[in-house]
């Protein structure tokens, strides 16, 4: 290895690492939200809930630990469940539309920073796998292509319930993609980027984004319900108007890559608006550098130590934070009755769309009294 490799070998390495790390985090969303939203609907209709299936049952006696070992169960079973499709599907869509819903799902996550930077072998590491001065707009970009993953399964199946699904899922997507986008752009007036990175370390110098733009955070986060298909925003799955909607003509893996891409990107939304409005990965008026010097006095260790300390700190309290939207997620899904179809698109259109637009403007005015 020369020294000109050096850099090029030291950056690759990192960001294939980097890569694992976020989605071996978002991969395992999805088992634990199934497992905790089954709970919370258990104590919401004031039954038991899963709470057989344990960890290593021979060895803790059959206890059942809550049903914790109910996840593992599930894959198993949608592993080795038969693997079928009806007669008279477009086989090549019909088999790529759940692989681009999970695929734009887990690319979601990698525009996501999970810490500030570590230096390795005299290289500057970012901790996030793609560095881009468009920011979270390509998490917008990943996102949108979901869409037709959800289209696709829907037209694919040849059936008239799975094709309306699919139509209505997408214009709901495409209709709360629009506030979502507006929901965002007094942010990125106060703050002057799109880089999340420098956005989570004004928050930290100062208050965080949810008092500065408190409308654009209630936008965005009635917008993720929609942007994720979950209740009660889940008319593409209506199951007495639309048996399952896009979802009716699939079964086994392919079935699960469909929930597979809509948790993954619920952890997405949740991590992104913890960045712009919580804060990000930093403790509130912490900054990175009184982080990592508090970290070196109380541990008495040099540099290069310390900052792995603190990025495990930061990944910390970034899950923590996405953790408050996941879990409101659940609460929501067992609290909400379902939408109408046009009540959806009016709330979308005449509601959201108009207040989103007007936060814009009023943003903007008062900036610009404030600057100039």
């Amino acid at each position: 290895m020369t020294e000109t490799n050096m850099p090029i070998i030291v950056q690759t390495i990192a960001t294939v690492l980097k890569i694992f790390v976020l989605l071996g985090i978002a991969l395992q969303v999805a088992p634990i939200m199934t497992w905790i939203e089954r709970r919370q609907m258990a104590v919401t209709q004031r039954r038991l809930g899963p709470n057989r299936v344990g960890i290593l049952p021979k060895l803790f006696n059959n206890w059942g630990f809550f049903g914790l070992g109910q996840p593992l169960a599930d894959a198993v079973k949608l592993l080795f469940k038969e693997d079928f499709f009806p007669e008279g599907v477009h086989k090549t869509f019909y088999f790529l539309a759940p692989v681009i819903i999970s695929t734009t799902a887990m690319m979601c996550t990698m525009g996501i920073p999970f810490g500030h930077s570590v230096v390795v072998f005299g290289q500057y590491i970012d901790l996030r796998p793609v560095s881009l001065d468009v920011g979270f707009l390509f998490l917008f970009a990943m996102s949108a292509l979901g869409v037709y993953g959800v289209a696709l399964a829907g037209w694919a199946s040849n059936s008239k319930y799975p094709l309306l699904g699919g139509l209505r899922s997408s214009a709901q997507m495409i209709s709360y993609e629009i506030s979502m986008g507006l929901a965002l752009i007094p942010p990125v007036l106060i703050f002057g980027t799109f880089d999340l990175q420098k956005i989570i370390a004004l928050q930290a110098q100062g208050f965080w984004g949810i008092f500065y733009a408190p409308v654009s955070f209630l936008i965005f986060t009635v917008t993720m319900f929609a942007e994720t298909n979950r209740l009660p925003f889940d008319l593409a799955e209506g199951e007495s108007e639309l048996v399952a909607g896009f979802l009716t003509e699939y079964g086994g893996m392919r079935w699960s890559q469909f929930f597979l891409g809509e948790y993954t990107m619920m952890f997405t939304l949740s991590a992104l608006s913890t960045c712009l409005f919580l804060g990000g990965y930093e403790l509130p008026f912490v900054t990175h550098e009184m982080l990592l010097s508090f970290v070196q006095k109380l541990t008495t260790l040099d540099v290069a130590f310390a900052q792995w300390i603190v990025v495990l700190i930061n990944l910390g309290v970034l899950i923590l934070k996405s953790a408050f939207f996941l879990l409101l997620f659940a609460q929501v899904r067992f609290t909400l009755p379902r939408f109408r179809y046009d009540q959806l698109m009016r709330l979308g259109w005449k509601v959201l769309l108009p207040i989103a637009l007007a936060n814009v403007v009023v943003t903007a005015i008062v900036l610009g009294f404030i600057r100039f």
